[in-house]
């Protein structure tokens, strides 16, 4: 080679050198900078994602009209801070979207300025009664942070939204998830509170008592109040044993309706499922891409079933021969405790798989909630609104309790496609109000659900509701302009 090289001229030499070089170039192109690049465009993109507010038409007009606004910011350690200590406010205008998130419905939109208090600094587990499966915790915990300091004593908090929100965020929206099937919402999970009304009094509700006739149920008041009302400094909630035996499975069928008619039928067989998420194709779809599953494109159910090892496989097995009678296809079982969490991180991780279908795009989401036997009736009628529209529009819900989700993935830029979306949701909202549902299943009220409310519950009912925020906030101090 040497002698070869030696017997070349320069010109030979430079064109050997030069050819070499353009190679080696393509290569590191190829397999090294293009995929460092592509990985951190996605990752960019993820996090733009989480930065990306709820623009439906209410939202969009405020933000227009309060684009920047004086905003103080107060940190809390404890109740008293929000009584005596005086915030510390920069009064330096600053843009609301990059400062704070707006929550789903706008709940946390300042649209008259003030003080914006954070709680998240009160993040002590207070106390753990293992014996009567309860606990006393501030606000500022997390639902992950909660059940690590569970982990010793065989107990965990079962309300999963998905994200690692606070406790006192997700009593104030009355959250509830994927469990919510065998476990129901924070309403049912919230044993009591210590909550600073608008005049700075202190109050407890409830207790730890499994039941009580005692007086008004002041706590369910709060739950699901959104801050309107007063703000919740401490929550005593409801634990449960952690399960023997947990699996989860996953199965493709040929319509969207074939798979809501297998879980009624679970239901009323009364297989005592935890969790049943429905996902439509596009979804299954963007969720392959996203978290490198090899799931078949189809409608498509996950499971997830407690209890004893026996009682799990014999739940699973009954599960299954439903899901067969009805068209099922693929039914794939997630044993492995890693299993089980790649599978469901890849579902709880379906919005930001979903806003890659629409480069550039930002997602309106929406949801409600029907009477679990007309479930499928209103889905057929919503996919029929989607198939016309002019975007993409996944679907996906915890099928299990009647409660669905559309994602509409609009431009920001085009407002045609923000009052299609509002349209279209408005027609969705409707259609649930009609089968005897809801306007929200879990979202919430805030600003995007608020004209629907007279409709769900009549002039009357809301008129109450708003004595109820006049006495309780005479001045209005408390997140004004939501709900009510």
């Amino acid at each position: 080679m040497k002698k070869y090289w030696d017997n070349l001229g320069a010109r030979e030499k430079l064109y050997i050198l030069a050819g070499t070089g353009i190679a080696i170039l393509i290569v590191l192109v190829q397999f090294a900078i293009l995929p460092f690049w592509e990985e951190r465009e996605r990752v960019a993109k993820a996090i733009d994602a989480q930065e990306k507010i709820l623009m439906t038409k209410n939202v969009a007009d405020l933000i227009e009209k309060f684009d920047e606004i004086a905003v103080g910011h107060c940190f809390c350690r404890h109740h008293k801070d929000i009584i005596d200590e005086p915030c510390q406010l920069d009064t330096e205008a600053c843009e609301l979207r990059c400062i704070y998130g707006t929550s789903v419905e706008g709940h946390v939109l300042a649209t008259r300025g003030g003080v914006c208090i954070d709680l998240s600094q009160m993040n002590r587990v207070l106390e753990v009664n293992a014996s009567d499966q309860d606990a006393r915790v501030e606000p500022g915990v997390t639902r992950k942070q909660l059940n690590a300091h569970l982990r010793d004593t065989g107990l965990f908090f079962p309300i999963d939204p998905g994200a690692d929100a606070t406790l006192g965020g997700m009593a104030s929206t009355r959250a509830s998830g994927t469990n919510a099937v065998r476990y129901g919402t924070m309403r049912e999970n919230v044993l009591g509170a210590t909550v600073v009304l608008a005049d700075g009094r202190v109050i407890r509700t409830g207790g730890r008592a499994r039941k009580s006739a005692a007086g008004y149920d002041l706590t369910r008041l709060f739950v699901g109040a959104e801050g309107t009302l007063g703000i919740i400094t401490e929550l005593t909630l409801r634990l449960y044993a952690i399960p023997e035996g947990m699996s989860a499975a996953v199965c493709a069928f040929p319509t969207v309706t074939a798979a809501v008619d297998s879980v009624i039928e679970a239901i009323q067989c009364g297989i005592p499922i935890a969790r049943v998420e429905l996902l439509d194709a596009l979804t299954v779809g963007a969720i392959n891409r996203y978290s490198k599953l090899e799931l078949r494109e189809a409608p498509t159910l996950w499971y997830e079933f407690h209890g004893t090892p026996r009682g799990v496989e014999e739940q699973a097995t009954q599960m299954q021969e439903i899901a067969r009678s009805h068209g099922g296809l693929d039914f794939a079982w997630a044993t492995r405790p890693e299993e089980r969490t790649r599978l469901w991180q890849a579902r709880h991780d379906a919005y930001f798989a979903c806003l890659q279908l629409r480069k550039g795009s930002r997602m309106i989401a929406t949801d409600v909630c029907v009477p679990i036997s007309r479930l499928a009736e209103c889905i057929a009628q919503t996919q029929e609104d989607i198939a016309k529209a002019s975007m993409p529009i996944p679907l996906f819900g915890h099928v299990g309790d009647g409660n669905f989700h559309l994602m509409i993935l609009v431009d920001p830029d085009n407002q045609a496609d923000c009052e299609e979306a509002w349209e279209l949701n408005t027609r969705l909202v409707r259609r649930a109000l009609a089968m005897g549902g809801t306007c929200t299943g879990e979202h919430g009220v805030g600003l995007g659900k608020r004209e629907f409310l007279v409709e769900e519950f009549g002039e009357g009912a809301v008129g109450l509701m708003r004595e109820l925020k006049a006495t309780l906030d005479p001045a209005n101090l408390l997140n004004p302009g939501k709900v009510v």
